[in-house]
């Protein structure tokens, strides 16, 4: 391996110039810049925490490149909410509610604002209090 690499090397140093690499590489790092403008649609986890009850939802998204890069590794993936913010219904489990996929697509959507949830997928179960 140690010799493939050093072969690697030396045809490198022989056939281009290091000015060559170093263009090569900015075009290749502003090709991506560039690429990063246009408008994707993907699918994403968004943690959710609701009473302290944290769960993970599969949302499609939306939105230019470098909005979809910041949320999946810079901005904080993690949307906290009140019971009141989205509309639950009880469900056949005791102890449990069913969270409605319209009411928390709104309310994660008006939390990230620049990106476009287009659905979300499955959502577990959230235990309720009982009075």
């Amino acid at each position: 391996m140690k010799r493939l690499i050093l072969y690697i090397k030396i045809l490198l140093r022989k056939y281009s110039s290091p000015v060559f690499l170093m263009l090569l590489f900015s075009s290749f790092i502003l090709w991506y810049v560039t690429k990063l403008s246009y408008t994707y649609t993907t699918e994403m986890p968004v943690r959710v925490s609701i009473n302290g009850e944290e769960f993970d939802v599969p949302c499609v998204v939306e939105g230019a490149g470098y909005r979809l890069f910041a949320h999946r590794y810079y901005v904080s993936n993690r949307v906290v909410l009140r019971p009141t913010d989205v509309e639950m219904k009880p469900s056949d489990s005791v102890g449990f509610a069913v969270i409605t996929p319209a009411s928390l697509q709104n309310a994660i959507s008006v939390r990230k604002a620049d990106i476009k949830i287009v659905s979300v997928g499955a959502i577990p179960l959230v235990p309720v209090e009982r009075k």
